[in-house]
């Protein structure tokens, strides 16, 4: 679909009625049809189109309520005490409320993205035209948009194309967000529907933010030998200028290595990043380098390696200013969404701003034109290193971090404001004796949020010292991370979407998310591992395919080093930034498409409901943190995708969970017989968290079976299943026998201890359906 503005001028006409001069009109945006599938009965879904579906899966997994507070604080008729069967002053109850909650964090985390879209697409559509083209694979790909193409019916050609898909979104999160008024929806799961809607709408904006930048930028496309870049601390040459670029939205970082690239000075000046505009300023260029995740962000910037941070938006600290100040480190905001409270000197020459900021005579300036954030950071960084050269290190010497360390009064408050309740206080004692090796063990399990610091009683500097401590360690950071290849190539497809529907590849598994992990990064590294050598497809984004990539094995190879990057049984794929997860779900959408030839234009339910029965993929957030995190699990979800969370994922408020002891919720339609046919739990859950990496590894591999498996698949899948709960959490699985369809499921060297337990609980073969979920309409053929 190409679509258009026709804007048409006429200077003079002379009618019946007389003379008009200068007329103007438009005939708004025409739609120049150049795809051939049947439109499906849902292009443009409104808030409800889908309903029928989402209550589907809500009555098979029900919401299973968290309440991480008694109280609704959010109008004037409170606090409202809802605690057992209490109601709101506005009739709310307590399951509401929380699916309430659950809908708010959606639609800030789908906003976060649709506005980052707009603001990407507003911004290339100035610099390179909408009639651009999009490419995000070029021959390799020949469904572009998958999610596009699904939601909204359209196919999109150019990147002015992007903007009636953007228009539609905004409709959306705003019909979204009204419905969390006081007085509006007070259905648990009526709520719970627009929860999965918000996640679909999140989806498609993330999808149009990423094609888009691909195109623009000619980020790698589709590339399964995408380059591997450098990432860590020790990677960073600190003999040079240093910038330092926070948060999502790549342009600023693009224009600072173009005017670098145009004067010369590639080489002479690193830069850094951390969050997404670090994954996506590698894929448009090998020379920058990533320091790390979310969590990495005061332990960087406190080991006063930047000569100047540049930040955009979502995900950066906001005190960021407070600690640059600290070691009067200037910083720039580039975007209207995160001003930092700085002058707006967009209008100002750049030397005049410049001389400001290296004086010192301001913390920082607001400039919303990336071209001149790009000249102005590069010279600021230039002249400000020379002022560092002497500072560079820590705010503390090692001798004053043990003199602070000694202040600390053993009141252990440290230790309980730490969420992943890390001994603290111990490692703090045994550092004033001038032992830093417990002290840098916690390093490890950080997650940077500086809450020790906001409690202790005597105002040390914890983080700081736990980077002191630690201070080998960061000089090491050296690893290898796959630059994000962006979407999945339709041959790809091609080639394992048979083994996957038919479960001979056990399963994909997407490690996403942000950088909460109970008990450090390198439990995610060998949960991605475990899997690949499983034979799993192994997706990577974000801050998760940083910290997989922050890993190595006895050799020194992180996991990118090890596995390639295609999309195929035992790969590694990397596919980008937090926008970039639109490529995984729109794998599994493809899979519906190019293999199994299902109609995906405006065809929502039925394509999800292919994806539910066939394809076994599964997401593990295992380091959840933001709402972004919540909308990206929803669109998932309504895919019928399951997600596993860590246990800080319970702070969510509710999970979607499956009972696999009530049989008459695990009934399919036959396609072939129009009969209802026990499939077993399978998925078993759509949301759930769990307290181990071990029990987390279970789960992925429970999650995997599917009610399409062949009997081989289905043999494989339970092969991984039992091994892993035997191994890791040390017995036999008690329900196998909800999963044994037929005999021939049985995994073959595990046959008479399953045999067995069969007997015991009195099993029945069954048969292997050809599956769906959907209700025939009365009337329809």
């Amino acid at each position: 679909m190409g679509t258009r503005d026709i804007s048409i001028r006429i200077k003079e006409i002379e009618t019946e009625i007389g003379q008009i001069k200068d007329i103007r009109f438009s005939v708004g945006r025409l739609a120049q049809e150049t795809w051939d599938e049947p439109q499906g009965p849902t292009p443009f879904p409104s808030i409800t189109a889908l309903r029928d579906w989402d209550l589907t899966l809500l009555k098979r997994y029900k919401p299973f309520y968290l309440p991480f507070c008694d109280l609704c604080c959010l109008c004037t008729f409170g606090k409202c005490d809802l605690t057992g069967d209490k109601k709101g002053a506005c009739g709310i109850t307590m399951p509401a409320q929380q699916s309430r909650i659950v809908l708010l964090a959606a639609c800030i985390g789908a906003a976060t993205h649709t506005s980052h879209a707009r603001e990407l697409v507003t911004h290339l559509i100035t610099e390179f035209g909408e009639d651009e083209r999009l490419d995000p694979g070029g021959l390799n790909i020949k469904v572009e948009a998958p999610i596009t193409r699904l939601v909204c019916g359209v196919k999109p050609e150019t990147l002015g194309d992007l903007e009636q898909v953007l228009d539609y979104a905004e409709q959306q999160i705003t019909s979204l967000l009204a419905c969390t008024h006081t007085g509006q929806e007070g259905n648990p799961l009526d709520l719970e529907s627009k929860v999965f809607h918000t996640g679909m709408i999140d989806h498609l904006s993330m999808e149009v933010a990423d094609i888009a930048q691909v195109s623009a930028y000619h980020l790698p496309k589709a590339d399964p030998d995408a380059p591997l870049i450098d990432i860590g601390f020790g990677t960073v040459d600190t003999t040079k200028p240093v910038i330092l670029v926070i948060g999502h939205n790549v342009p600023p970082a693009v224009e600072i290595m173009d005017y670098m690239q145009e004067n010369d000075l590639v080489g002479t000046i690193e830069v850094t990043g951390i969050c997404c505009t670090g994954i996506d300023m590698t894929r448009y260029s090998q020379k920058a380098k990533i320091i790390g995740p979310i969590s990495w962000q005061i332990r960087y910037v406190r080991s006063g390696i930047p000569d100047i941070i540049v930040v955009d938006e979502q995900c950066i600290r906001t005190d960021i200013l407070d600690e640059a100040r600290a070691l009067q480190i200037p910083v720039i905001a580039t975007s209207e969404k995160n001003c930092l409270g700085l002058p707006n000197r967009t209008g100002d020459r750049s030397d005049a701003i410049i001389d400001d900021l290296v004086s010192g005579r301001t913390d920082g300036a607001f400039i919303l034109n990336p071209e001149m954030v790009g000249e102005i950071a590069v010279r600021t960084a230039m002249r400000m290193r020379p002022k560092h050269k002497k500072k560079k290190g820590s705010i503390l010497s090692p001798d004053e971090a043990i003199e602070e360390a000694k202040r600390c009064t053993q009141c252990r408050e440290c230790r309980r404001a730490c969420p992943n309740d890390l001994h603290i206080s111990d490692a703090m004692r045994a550092f004033g004796r001038n032992d830093p090796t417990m002290l840098a063990e916690i390093y490890d399990a950080c997650v940077g949020c500086i809450k020790c610091e906001q409690a202790c009683t005597q105002d040390i500097p914890i983080h700081s010292l736990i980077i002191i401590a630690a201070g080998e360690k960061l000089k090491n950071e050296a690893f290898r991370l796959r630059a994000g290849r962006g979407a999945i190539q339709d041959i790809e497809i091609r080639q394992v979407g048979g083994p996957i529907v038919l479960g001979e590849i056990p399963g994909i598994v997407a490690f996403v998310g942000c950088a909460n992990y109970p008990g450090g990064g390198h439990e995610l590294a060998e949960m991605a591992i475990e899997f690949a050598n499983r034979r799993f497809i192994i997706c990577t984004s974000g801050c998760a395919a940083m910290t997989i990539g922050m890993y190595r094995d006895e050799d020194g190879r992180s996991p990118y080093e090890i596995y390639p990057g295609n999309f195929e049984a035992g790969g590694m794929v990397n596919v980008g930034s937090c926008v970039s997860n639109a490529h995984i779900s729109g794998a599994a959408v493809k899979i519906a498409s190019i293999f199994a030839r299902r109609n995906l234009r405006g065809n929502y339910e039925e394509i999800a409901d292919y994806v539910y029965n066939r394809v076994g993929a599964v997401g593990v957030a295992w380091g959840a943190m933001s709402q972004k995190a919540a909308s990206i699990a929803a669109g998932f979800w309504r895919l019928g995708i399951p997600v596993i969370v860590g246990p800080h994922g319970t702070k969510y408020r509710r999970m979607l969970l499956g009972r696999s002891d009530h049989d008459d919720d695990w009934y399919v339609n036959d396609a072939r017989t129009g009969e209802q046919v026990y499939v077993g739990p399978v998925p078993e859950h759509l949301f759930i968290a769990v307290e181990t990496k071990e029990e987390a590894m279970v789960m992925i591999a429970k999650l995997s079976m599917r009610p399409n498996d062949t009997s081989r698949g289905r043999a494989l899948k339970l092969t991984h299943y039992i091994d892993l709960h035997r191994r890791l959490l040390g017995s036999m699985p008690t329900d196998i026998h909800r999963f044994v369809r037929l005999e021939a499921d049985i995994p073959i060297t595990m046959k008479e201890d399953i045999v067995a337990i069969l007997k015991e609980k009195d099993w029945r073969e069954t048969v292997i359906p050809d599956p769906t979920l959907i209700q025939k309409k009365e009337g329809s053929s």
